[in-house]
């Protein structure tokens, strides 16, 4: 049976789908999620996103397997040798105390859930003053810096606006509780620069400029090394006179370093609410120096010379954000604030799907007992599913989260493709008058108009409530956009096959 292209359309679109949802590597162990900065693991070079695969030899491929190999090592009086290995790269620790390292299974799919399905708290936050776009997207930068510092996983702020245009700060941390959330938000923040107990500078008051683009800061340089490559990056910054005075008064107490004598013998350690966060070199041409202008630079490392370079660009933008402000320039208040259990969620989700699913199948035996054709009742059923499919492999590849108000938006996507499905028979059975391919144009003419008008009334929602509703609204319109341009027209066909035979 040849088939017409617009079902080879929703038979690519499905394969697409799956293939967005589904990694084809399957990878086998656990992801590192969080490492405590300056510890032993850390130093050695285990990372946020690499994958244990062993640890002394035995194989790692879950969590279980992780926790169970750790807890029959530690903690112990003697130091041991721990053997890490990951995908890349082999890793050897002396400790006796348990690694700062967090994990987790890895995802068997790409499609991440939200707060909503994964445990945490959510904080919608704003400002004493009404602030701009541009100067909420700041605060973001410096909150979303602060926040990492703290060594925190899983965490999401985007900007949102309310109808009334004030624009607000949605904070989302999975694994948190309200109260530590509203203690991090609570506080300012501070940015200080120190040359051993000293400090020579403050972010924000100290800091008159910070270079971002042009010739004043970028990458100049990337080399290839054994265990990957490495880029360097480099910018200007402006210290006040105040500063530079104690800059001066600073470095000249300090001697030349031995083993680089490049460089002074101590380094300028940058210190965000009292955490590490980067220590750089001073030249010794700085040594005594009243100088208003320094040039801040570091570098980042990865795999491939691209990697480097992305690592690069993120560390220095770091760097600039924190030098720029590094203390949060607006006293900030908790709106609303919400927590929810992880197994909550859970919960959720088998009995949304249990009930997703007995209601596909009760209109499909609805649309048996109605037309007393099973292939049209059959049709119904997979042009449903192929629908749903579609959505969560759009969420996956644009890597939505799919939280409450998303899983809402299928529900109510799936609502409005049935009722299409239903239009598409009514109108094939009617007005028998007509050629089936007229009846069939004219269903899909009336399901146009209901598209447009519907897309019109859900795109207020992507802003109302401080755009708490943006994931009803954005998954709704998808879930429509697919069915009016993908699903229907196939069902359409599909539906003129079964008729004619």
């Amino acid at each position: 049976m040849k088939l017409n292209w617009k079902i080879w359309l929703l038979i690519f679109a499905v394969l697409g789908s799956l293939l967005a949802i589904f990694p084809l590597d399957f990878n086998e162990g656990v992801e590192i999620i969080n490492i405590g900065q300056n510890s032993s693991a850390y130093n050695e070079g285990l990372r946020p996103g690499q994958i244990i695969t062993q640890i002394n030899s035995q194989e790692i491929g879950s969590f279980e397997d992780y926790k169970s190999v750790i807890n029959s090592l530690f903690p112990t009086e003697d130091q041991i040798k721990l053997t890490i290995k990951t995908k890349t790269n082999t890793f050897i620790l002396f400790t006796n105390q348990t690694p700062e390292i967090s994990v987790k299974d890895i995802e068997k799919t790409r499609i991440k859930t939200g707060l909503d399905l994964s445990g945490g708290s959510r904080a919608l936050v704003s400002t004493e003053e009404d602030i701009s776009s541009a100067e909420l997207n700041d605060l973001i930068a410096v909150t979303d810096e602060r926040l990492n510092v703290y060594g925190l996983k899983d965490i999401v702020i985007r900007p949102v606006t309310d109808l009334s245009g004030k624009n607000y700060m949605l904070i989302e941390i999975a694994g948190s509780t309200p109260k530590e959330l509203e203690d991090l938000i609570a506080k300012q923040g501070k940015f200080e620069a120190k040359i051993g107990n000293e400090t020579v500078f403050s972010g924000g008051e100290d800091v008159t400029y910070v270079a971002r683009t042009g010739e004043q800061a970028g990458i100049y340089s990337c080399d290839t090394y054994s265990d990957g490559d490495a880029c360097s990056f480099r910018f200007a910054i402006s210290l006040s006179e105040e500063a530079a005075k104690r800059h001066a008064e600073i470095t000249s107490k300090l001697d030349i370093n031995a083993s680089n004598p490049q460089y002074l013998e101590k380094k300028l350690d940058l210190y965000l609410d009292d955490n590490l966060v980067e220590s750089l070199f001073i030249s010794k041409d700085l040594k005594g120096s009243r100088t208003t202008q320094i040039s801040i630079s570091g570098s980042g490392a990865g795999s491939t010379r691209k990697e480097a370079y992305d690592n690069a660009v993120k560390e220095m933008k770091k760097l600039q954000t924190i030098l720029i402000t590094g203390k949060l320039p607006y006293k900030l208040q908790i709106e609303k604030l919400d927590t929810i259990s992880p197994l909550l969620g859970k919960r959720f989700i088998n009995t949304i799907m249990i009930a997703g699913f007995s209601a596909i199948l009760a209109v499909g035996f609805i649309v048996f007992l109605r037309y007393r054709k099973i292939k049209l009742s059959i049709a119904v059923l997979l042009t449903s599913l192929c629908e749903v499919l579609i959505i969560l492999g759009i969420s996956a590849l644009f890597k939505r989260n799919l939280d409450l108000p998303a899983i809402a938006g299928i529900i109510a996507a799936i609502g409005t493709g049935v009722d299409s499905q239903i239009i598409i028979l009514d109108e094939s059975q009617m007005n028998k008058t007509m050629s089936l391919k007229q009846r069939i144009k004219n269903a899909l003419f009336i399901i146009l108009g209901t598209y447009i008008t519907t897309l019109f009334a859900l795109l207020p929602l992507v802003w109302a409530g401080a755009g708490l509703l943006k994931g009803f609204a954005i998954t709704t319109i998808i879930g429509i956009s697919a069915g009016v341009f993908i699903t229907r027209p196939a069902f359409s066909e599909i539906v003129k096959k079964i008729l004619k035979e």
